[in-house]
């Protein structure tokens, strides 16, 4: 089965799989890249994280895909869309978290610009938001670039977050 989901210009967007801890692990177990994230991960979360994912292919046909460097085939994170439970409804998010060692390539644009693309014109969706932690300004500029919108603030895993979303 072929696992590639998305190409775009320099990026591969294919399925995640057990195989990807490693992977995984380099942004997981980094600070940094963490920073707006409850906390790093160890490998036995890193393998419920793909198992959660892979059960997200399953139910909701979308989920956070590894993104590769169409050329090489190198390792640099993951981008998709995740379902996010808000305000009690079922929300489909377009999330992105890459390796710090790429940051500042424009990938997380390129993937995220991809799975917007895809969402609505593949899966049909009438909306994508992303959640957002309200210091994380990289992310923020991704989320406007994409075309998305401040919609609200709101708490969620603890934390003030940004709910930006944008309309097919």
């Amino acid at each position: 089965m072929n696992s590639l989901i998305l190409r775009t210009e320099r990026l591969n967007l294919r399925k995640m799989n057990p195989n990807d801890v490693t992977n995984l692990m380099e942004i997981f177990s980094d600070p940094k890249a963490m920073k707006y994230y409850p906390s790093t991960k160890n490998v036995e979360q890193t393998i419920e994280w793909i198992e959660w994912t892979m059960n997200n292919y399953t139910q909701y046909g979308v989920g956070l895909w590894i993104v590769e460097d169409k050329e090489t085939g190198e390792f640099l994170g993951q981008c998709g869309i995740v379902p996010q439970e808000i305000d009690g409804a079922i929300e489909m998010e377009i999330g992105y978290l890459f390796a710090r060692r790429v940051w500042g390539n424009g990938y997380a644009t390129e993937s995220a610009l991809a799975c917007k693309k895809y969402g609505f014109e593949q899966m049909k969706f009438s909306k994508m938001i992303s959640l957002i932690d309200i210091k994380n300004l990289p992310s923020i500029q991704v989320a406007r670039r994409i075309g998305m919108n401040k919609e609200k603030r709101m708490m969620k895993w603890g934390k003030e977050i940004f709910v930006y979303s944008v309309f097919n």
